[in-house]
């Protein structure tokens, strides 16, 4: 089942756009996937500074 989806607005560099939309010509990726794969990265990257449940060092 796909998750709904939140718009938002976001501003790249120029240079960017074009990396982004040259992938998506030879991929068939939507841009959209990219910067969201890219937002998974740098929220894996780091997880130790956002809020959430400390795990028991027992």
């Amino acid at each position: 089942m796909a998750r709904k989806k939140i718009s938002t607005t976001i501003y790249i560099t120029p240079e960017q756009n074009e990396q982004l939309k040259l992938l998506n010509q030879k991929t068939k990726v939507p841009v959209a996937e990219y910067i969201r794969q890219g937002i998974d990265l740098i929220l894996e990257k780091h997880k130790e500074e956002l809020p959430g449940q400390q795990t028991l060092n027992l």
